[in-house]
């Protein structure tokens, strides 16, 4: 089994924060690219990787950028070749589109740490952390034949699976207080949205909640990567 992960990112200064910790210390090699930089992504995954992770973003799934349409239209090849895939916020808004379902906008943001609670299928397979960190100003909606497993304070969807190895998760659990800290100073302007929490409920937030997490991601990579 190869013990290289595909890393994908949207911008220069992203980084897999807590989620290459966790990787790494597992024996995995990352292997980083930005398709939005003009990177391009491997034509097969079968035997060169162990999974692909698609990580979040500022820009939309619905943007008509050329970038975004070959992410949306690749994701078909981890699907294909059944290869573990993770989507997170705007990867996962992009697998919910890959497989026919859709993106919206709503009147209000999750920026901060929001509650959610698993579907009876989603707490069969793991236990989920009761509050999560959010950062985002739209929401994705699976097609019919996806899982959800967890759910957010408007029964919307939070977490969900499709097939047997793909996953799109909406929170951030790969945030460490470094990435919160810039998170909050690069674009402390979304603190203005309506829904957003300020800057001293992150760090509450953080100190309240992030062990669950921290024991919720772990758990979870042991779930994809078995």
């Amino acid at each position: 089994m190869s013990n290289q992960v595909l890393i994908i990112l949207h911008q220069a200064t992203s980084t897999p924060g807590r989620i290459g910790t966790l990787l790494k210390s597992r024996g995995y090699n990352l292997i980083i690219k930005r398709p939005a930089l003009g990177d391009k992504l491997p034509d097969t995954l079968e035997g060169d990787y162990a999974a692909a992770i698609m990580f979040g973003g500022p820009m939309s799934a619905n943007d008509k950028d050329d970038f975004i349409r070959y992410e949306k239209d690749w994701i078909q090849l981890p699907l294909k070749e059944d290869i573990p895939f993770l989507g997170i916020c705007l990867g996962a808004q992009l697998l919910a589109c890959s497989i026919g379902g859709s993106i919206k906008i709503k009147d209000h943001v999750e920026i901060g740490y929001y509650p959610i609670r698993p579907t009876a299928y989603g707490e069969k397979i793991i236990d989920w952390p009761p509050f999560v960190h959010q950062w985002h100003r739209e929401w994705m909606q699976p097609p019919d034949d996806a899982k959800i497993l967890a759910i957010g304070q408007g029964e919307e969807p939070q977490a969900f699976q499709y097939s047997k190895r793909a996953y799109g998760i909406q929170f951030h659990s790969e945030l460490t207080l470094a990435m919160v800290n810039r998170w909050l100073v690069k674009a402390e302007h979304r603190l203005t949205l309506n829904g957003a929490q300020q800057r001293e409920k992150h760090f509450e937030g953080r100190y309240m909640h992030d062990n669950h997490v921290k024991t919720w991601l772990n758990n979870f990579f042991d779930l994809l990567l078995k």
